[in-house]
């Protein structure tokens, strides 16, 4: 994807059964743990093309929060925070080819970041 464009929507819950069941009966999206994203159930939205996950509610992450697509979560975060913003979830792996994090914006909003790809690398 390209840098900005948005990749997935975490919905935050407290019970991953009864979320799911939820969302597959008001959506029909198709909702399943995927192999090494254990306790993260992914759901695809019946356009194939839109999607996220069922993500473990905390404190700080207690509404959806979308996730933009960047080049460089390090170039982002500091200019982020240049122009007012801060940082709400430092850059953490998700794999060797992928990472997060999440930004704060001048008025509160959280935006989540991400970087590289969850595909197989190529040999």
């Amino acid at each position: 994807m390209p840098h900005g464009d948005i990749t997935h929507v975490d919905i935050p819950v407290t019970d991953f059964a009864k979320a799911t069941e939820f969302y597959s009966r008001l959506f029909g999206w198709q909702i399943a743990e995927v192999p090494g994203f254990e306790g993260y159930p992914m759901w695809q939205a019946p356009n194939k093309i839109s999607g996220g996950a069922l993500a473990q509610r905390s404190e700080g992450f207690t509404q959806p929060r979308s996730y933009v697509e960047v080049d460089s979560i390090d170039d982002v975060i500091a200019t982020a925070r240049a122009s007012g913003g801060s940082v709400a979830v430092e850059k953490s792996e998700i794999t060797p080819t992928s990472w997060w994090a999440a930004i704060v914006d001048p008025d509160g909003n959280v935006i989540g970041l991400f970087e590289g790809t969850t595909e197989a690398e190529e040999s």
